[in-house]
């Protein structure tokens, strides 16, 4: 977690950030907030703590707020403690008209958590979200960078399978950073 451990991006992270930051001019750093928190979320642990969010502020030289603002806004940011494996099952129009509401509840019965908690093992987080822009494949869900569309409930039990073996943390940036 965040708070037992220096908040401080590893050498090949902090050379990323200061790639980005330099494809803005000057007074224009701001808008490498997205990707930063992308990377400090999959630095530190999954989620972004305020102190983390600190942290990026601090990078960025801007304001907290700044970064809590756009943090809170985006689904894809995660504000509390997350399993492994954020699943993000889409739910408005194509994905709802196209079953998502059975993937979620198989989901949730398979883990036997609902959407907006982690299982007891710390391995799997379900998340519902808005639109994730796959209506022509629906029903899907999102893990990490990772899209699975046209999702049935056996193809769902088989990526559940495949994310508890692989039993990794799946992130935006798993090129980026060393994930456990």
């Amino acid at each position: 977690m965040a708070g037992s451990k220096k908040i401080q991006f590893s050498e090949k992270a902090m050379a990323y950030v200061r790639e980005l930051i330099a494809r803005y001019p000057a007074g224009k750093q701001k808008s490498a907030v997205i990707p930063i928190l992308h990377l400090a979320q999959a630095e530190f642990d999954g989620w972004l703590s305020a102190p983390v969010m600190d942290y990026v502020a601090s990078l960025l030289n801007i304001q907290s707020i700044e970064v809590y603002e756009v943090a809170s806004f985006y689904s894809m940011f995660n504000l509390k403690p997350v399993g492994k494996c954020t699943i993000e099952v889409c739910h408005t129009s194509s994905c709802w008209l196209r079953g998502a509401e059975d993937i979620i509840r198989h989901i949730e019965k398979k883990l036997n958590i609902s959407a907006g908690e982690t299982t007891t093992d710390g391995m799997f987080t379900l998340k519902k979200v808005e639109c994730l822009g796959a209506c022509g494949y629906a029903p899907m869900f999102q893990v990490g960078a990772d899209f699975y569309e046209n999702l049935t409930i056996q193809k769902t039990d088989e990526l559940l399978e495949k994310f508890r073996k692989e039993g990794k943390r799946q992130t935006y940036c798993n090129h980026l950073v060393d994930v456990k």
